[in-house]
């Protein structure tokens, strides 16, 4: 048996259109190694009550995550697990809470820096990724006229083909009976100050390349890398975006072998 010492509290975070359901190959995993695990929907997602028209911020959407890191006490820290958009989630508890966290794994995920706008890293994701390879995503607005908010629900064409290819049938089923509107906030985001080096910049970082996610492909999460740093860098050869169940056991190997 692992001592309380090296048991590690892993905090797992989602990405858009998703809720805490997309971590149930994952969550025994890790906590068979002996470690404890949290996984929460955010706002509007998953089986949270709230619905996206409910929403006007980025910091709305990411409420349940920061509850959960203002409930931590203040001598435990946690390894924060962020996936695609949930990335940006981690930035935001990164930024607030950096001396709860002792590492942030960015899964395939968009990953800020401390330079730019907190929207950069999608705007750039958006002006590298041409309108035809969104598929049939939809793309529909939503709260306050005078908001100019933006909805995004993935289409059963860009799940087979872009984020679960590598997944079960059963999966895809899965995921289209799941999966809620949900957005990128870029409108929100691009109005918010740089994250900070003593906040998010401050907290030590792994990222976890997939290669074969056709979403966020390798050569812009290659190009996150070298725009933010890290300290550690995984890969999972033969992951698609859902490496959480398309390579459940690789993906919790990475996460061990970045916490030990």
């Amino acid at each position: 048996m692992e001592s309380e010492k090296q048991k590690k509290h892993f905090v797992l975070v989602h990405g858009a259109c998703h809720g805490s359901w997309c971590w149930y190959k994952l969550k025994p995993l890790l906590e068979a190694a002996g470690h404890r695990v949290t996984a929460m929907d955010l706002s509007a997602s998953g089986i949270d009550p709230k619905s996206l028209d409910e929403l006007q911020t980025f910091s709305d959407y990411t409420l349940p995550l920061l509850e959960v890191m203002e409930s931590i006490s203040p001598d435990e820290k946690v390894v924060l697990v962020g996936h695609s958009l949930g990335g940006l989630n981690l930035a935001l508890a990164m930024e607030k809470y950096p001396n709860k966290i002792s590492i942030a794994v960015f899964v395939t995920a968009f990953m800020p820096d401390t330079l730019h706008s907190p929207s950069f890293v999608l705007d750039q994701y958006v002006e590298r990724t041409p309108t035809k390879e969104w598929l049939d995503t939809q793309f529909l607005p939503f709260g306050r006229n005078e908001v100019h908010l933006t909805s995004m629900l993935f289409g059963p064409q860009f799940i087979s083909s872009k984020l679960y290819q590598l997944c079960s049938t059963e999966e895809m089923a899965l995921a289209k009976a799941l999966l809620r509107r949900s957005s990128l906030f870029r409108e929100d985001l691009s109005k918010k100050s740089a994250f900070s080096n003593e906040g998010f910049g401050s907290v030590k970082r792994a990222y976890i390349v997939c290669a074969e996610d056709k979403a966020i492909t390798e050569e812009f999460q290659r190009w996150e890398i070298e725009n933010t740093g890290v300290a550690i860098v995984k890969e999972i050869k033969d992951a698609d975006h859902m490496a959480m169940i398309s390579k459940p056991q690789k993906l919790c190997q990475c996460l061990l072998d970045i916490v030990n």
